[in-house]
């Protein structure tokens, strides 16, 4: 484990940490904001999954959540988007390769050698959070677009690792849309049956989900027809799941849109880290 920074911030602090990770085999960066609480023993984790083209940095400059963390005496996490490096595989565009990993396990060349996220964040980001005073039997999970995407199938292919899930303008149903089939089969081959477990709709209905569920959708967002909310809302209702989808009047895909709505995110997962 690196220390790249750490500044006080609401009480707390804001670290920025490097180390080395086995599932991507390269070096991974990642935000965690620790409220003062932490000092005396550890505090419940919420993680945020950044978009495409985003690092672990956008978030933890534009979101606005470490207030709301201190607040609520809960620490927060901003991983990274993708594996990166020299060596690490990359594509022409901003929705494949490098801040686009889509957060899958990679099957096929040249993406799998690097691009294990799902097991990144499932296990190796979770052995490096336990060298801080976290309680790792406490965890929440939300995300934005990709990360959105990518925080509803792991909370529903992980429940019990995950207390509750939360999304902004989330892919909802990538295998329905030009945001997910052109990654999928490039990452996991042209098999689509293999697309399943990557895809929230799918997964919502076959798996359900017994746990919190809030998903925030702009009605002005510039990429609402590749995210496909209407699908998911439609198999939350059919697995008669504990979810709220809410359409936002007027707001976009943008970080103005997800700082508005952070302090109803961060106060639905301190409901249920705290439960």
């Amino acid at each position: 484990m690196q220390t790249l920074s750490e500044n006080k911030c609401f009480g707390g602090t804001q670290g920025v940490y490097s180390h080395a990770s086995q599932a991507t085999a390269c070096e991974m960066t990642f935000g965690l904001f620790l409220p003062e609480e932490a000092a005396n023993g550890p505090v419940p984790v919420l993680i945020y999954l950044s978009g495409l083209t985003c690092t672990h940095e956008n978030a933890l400059t534009k979101a606005g959540a470490q207030a709301l963390a201190a607040e609520q005496g809960i620490a927060i996490v901003f991983p990274d988007t993708s594996p990166r490096g020299d060596d690490v595989a990359d594509a022409d565009g901003f929705d494949m390769g490098i801040a686009a990993s889509f957060y899958v396990d990679a099957t096929q060349d040249p993406w799998k050698k690097h691009y294990q996220m799902e097991t990144y964040i499932t296990r190796d980001l979770m052995t490096a959070l336990a060298d801080f005073p976290l309680d790792l039997d406490r965890v929440s999970i939300m995300g934005h677009s990709m990360g959105g995407h990518g925080a509803l199938t792991l909370a529903l292919k992980h429940p019990d690792m995950f207390r509750s899930v939360s999304a902004f303008s989330p892919i909802c149903h990538p295998t329905g849309s030009d945001w997910g089939q052109r990654q999928f089969e490039a990452y996991l081959g042209g098999d689509a049956s293999t697309w399943t477990a990557h895809d929230a709709t799918l997964l919502m209905q076959t798996k359900g989900y017994d746990k919190p569920l809030l998903v925030d959708q702009g009605t002005d967002d510039q990429f609402y027809d590749k995210l496909n909310t209407g699908d998911f809302a439609a198999a939350c209702a059919g697995a008669k799941a504990d979810a709220q989808i809410r359409l936002q009047k007027g707001y976009d895909h943008s970080y103005f849109f997800i700082s508005t709505f952070m302090a109803d995110h961060v106060d639905f997962h301190a409901q249920a880290l705290y439960a």
